[in-house]
């Protein structure tokens, strides 16, 4: 049994982790300021014995008593919505939370494991997007403010990693959907599937020609699960002396496999507009369409190359899209009934 901290354990895909993590017997700490989350996503693992929920914002100094065998990092705003309504906090979690969250991890000789993002790498240049690409970011655009804080994140990450030797791991996730979406946070499937309940039509930025890859849910924790057991290869040696470490030994300060970052998402691509139109099946609904501009730097193109976590994990998406959108409609449809909207 391993004792785990979760920021943002309150989130949409946070709070699935928590859910996992504990059916494999561990003890999880769950921190989130509820800026994003939402205490109705952990509400049913209140009062479980190895849970602990603590509401607290991961820019500031962390401390918690005892042992922590890993320290999973996904406190940040994550759709467009969220990081455009919050970008100082959007910046501010990558930069200071990862920070703070790492001498977490260090102080404790805990396992690392960073949530970035397939936004690192912008509108890309190349299609599928491999982790030896480099991206095609607009450090200056309103979506810079989540861009450049996850590859600040996904820097400082590495910083730790080689200079103070901290095991860490960083996935990059592409689309993830799923129940526990909040049905207003913006995102293309909550969206098309709200207003295909709702009988509005379906809001299509630009002509929906702009592809997306999307991976549920129960995939997704299953891959970050897998990336975070996952045993380095080799070690690296720890060093506490400054002077002794300037990077001058390639085999130590080269990371390897695991250390590197790795994509976790579904590489099936779809166009939004195909998105849309399933939706509308699926659900029967007689919405139509809306088109409305696509907004400044929206990527045209978002496939993850998932060979990296096939040849290291084993892991591959098992839920199709079919599935995974009716689970979803499900989930929403009940969602709205109960609250009336």
């Amino acid at each position: 049994m391993a004792r785990i901290l979760i920021t943002g354990g309150a989130g949409f895909i946070g709070s699935h982790l928590c859910d996992a993590l504990l059916k494999l017997g561990h003890e999880v700490i769950c921190m989130d300021n509820l800026l994003t989350g939402n205490s109705d996503n952990i509400a049913h693992l209140m009062g479980h014995p190895q849970f602990k929920f603590i509401n607290y914002d991961v820019c500031n100094y962390i401390y918690i008593e005892g042992d922590l065998d890993a320290v999973l990092h996904f406190a940040s705003p994550a759709s467009p919505k969220d990081y455009l309504e919050f970008p100082i906090h959007t910046l501010k979690v990558g930069a200071f939370g990862t920070h703070k969250a790492l001498g977490l991890a260090k102080t404790k000789a805990a396992r690392f494991l960073l949530a970035s993002t397939s936004e690192v790498y912008g509108d890309p240049l190349v299609n599928p997007q491999s982790e030896e690409y480099w991206g095609n970011v607009n450090p200056i655009s309103p979506r810079g403010v989540y861009d450049e804080a996850k590859r600040f994140a996904e820097a400082i990450t590495m910083a730790y990693h080689r200079y103070h030797g901290l095991d860490t791991r960083i996935v990059r996730i592409f689309n993830t959907f799923g129940p526990r979406m909040r049905p207003d946070d913006g995102r293309a499937v909550s969206n098309f599937i709200v207003q295909a309940l709702r009988g509005v039509p379906l809001t299509v930025y630009g002509d929906g020609s702009q592809t997306r890859s999307f991976c549920y849910i129960d995939d997704m924790v299953s891959g970050i699960i897998k990336v975070l057991l996952k045993e380095a290869d080799r070690t690296i040696e720890q060093r506490t002396n400054r002077d002794s470490f300037l990077y001058k030994n390639e085999e130590l300060c080269t990371t390897k496999s695991i250390h590197d970052p790795i994509n976790l998402g579904n590489p099936h691509e779809l166009p939004v507009l195909d998105v849309a139109r399933m939706v509308l099946e699926l659900t029967g609904s007689q919405s139509r369409m809306e088109y409305k501009p696509l907004p400044a730097d929206d990527p045209r193109v978002r496939r993850p190359d998932i060979t990296k976590a096939k040849e290291l994990l084993g892991w591959t998406p098992q839920v199709t899209m079919e599935e995974a959108l009716q689970r979803t409609i499900d989930y929403f449809r009940k969602k709205l009934s109960l609250t009336g909207a």
